[in-house]
């Protein structure tokens, strides 16, 4: 049910803001330096009315970025101490409070966060499409690697290697071609956008091999910690070695 409404939820809160903002207004009246909630209720015919709308929402965006902020820090160090359970992370992720917090992920999760501040103070005018680039680098993976799963996930489950779930993506696997098709476009105007979308994809030159090579690093680590929770926490997982071959190990 749950993943059912998140669909609901994106096409009302997102689309529909987005979709309700373009008919208001012109998209020429909107600029990369200002919300576009403020741009519209600082159009109004009032400019005392549309100056404080503007404010209030400007502290509801704020608000809302620092609510985000917060619970990304703690859901990040949540998957990093469980990362780390599984040592696909840092030992020191598994670190956990006396509450029960995962105090080494949230760690780790809110250094990288401080980088921010850090861009934002030496290139501030283009701190915001650096992050914005990035990020949308790791959602375009991020999302790519779960069609890719679902794929090979539909295979196995038409081999019988695996059981079928209860959910199941409307019109794959045609639409799973074409959301990779959309995330490879993505990447592409990404590309040329020049400078900063041109250098975040060419990072990738750099990325990919130091994954590839850190994952070969810890996989037998992985490996040793899946033998001795066989039983307790569920089989194997899978790391390009087949079953028996991993069992051997």
């Amino acid at each position: 049910r749950a993943i059912n409404s998140v669909i609901f939820r994106i096409a009302v809160f997102y689309v529909g803001s987005i979709v309700l903002l373009s008919l208001l207004l012109p998209y020429t009246a909107y600029s990369a330096d200002q919300s576009p909630f403020v741009t519209f209720f600082s159009s109004l015919g009032s400019p005392q009315v549309g100056a404080i709308a503007g404010s209030v929402m400007n502290f509801v965006v704020l608000t809302a970025a620092m609510s985000s902020l917060n619970a990304g820090l703690y859901s990040t160090g949540r998957v990093l101490h469980s990362m780390g359970m599984n040592g696909s992370a840092p030992k020191f992720t598994t670190v956990m409070s006396k509450g029960g917090v995962p105090f080494g992920g949230i760690m780790l999760t809110g250094s990288i966060t401080l980088l921010g501040v850090g861009l934002n103070a030496l290139v501030p005018k283009q701190a915001f499409e650096i992050v914005l680039n990035v990020a949308a680098l790791g959602i375009v993976a991020g999302w790519g690697t779960i069609i890719l799963c679902q794929m090979r996930l539909r295979t196995w489950a038409k081999q019988g290697k695996a059981k079928e779930p209860t959910f199941r993506l409307p019109g794959a696997p045609v639409t799973s071609w074409l959301t990779l098709a959309f995330l490879v476009s993505v990447l592409v105007l990404m590309a040329i956008d020049w400078p900063i979308g041109t250098l975040t994809v060419a990072s990738l030159v750099v990325i990919i091999p130091l994954l590839v090579v850190g994952w070969y690093l810890q996989r037998d680590r992985i490996l040793e910690i899946a033998r001795l929770r066989e039983g307790i926490t569920g089989p194997f997982p899978v790391t390009g070695r087949d079953a028996a071959d991993q069992r051997k190990r």
